[in-house]
């Protein structure tokens, strides 16, 4: 059986000091972000557009959505600017 993760291990430990009624505030900073799920959309792409994306995305070590996500970001940006330092940028550099 293989060992288990120092996270995993330390994450039970917590549960069970819940479960036991031990009071686990101190794990805990109480700074956290809401994460929504992604809605998955569908979108048609010409083989070379498909092409030049997988060519990015392959020097730049990412994958082609982390590609198609970060450009769509920019663009967004661009069209609507943002305050400095009020949300995520991706970092693209071909």
């Amino acid at each position: 059986m293989p060992p288990k993760s120092k996270a995993k291990s330390t994450a039970e430990k917590i549960a069970e000091k819940a479960s036991r009624g031990e009071d686990i505030s101190a794990y805990f900073t109480n700074k956290f972000t809401v994460v929504r799920p992604d809605k998955r959309v569908r979108v048609d792409l010409t083989q070379g557009t498909l092409r030049e994306l997988d060519a990015l995305a392959a020097r730049l070590n990412i994958s082609r959505q982390a590609v198609i996500k970060t450009l769509l970001g920019r663009a967004l940006s661009e069209e609507h600017p943002r305050k400095p330092g009020s949300g995520k940028t991706g970092v693209l550099s071909g």
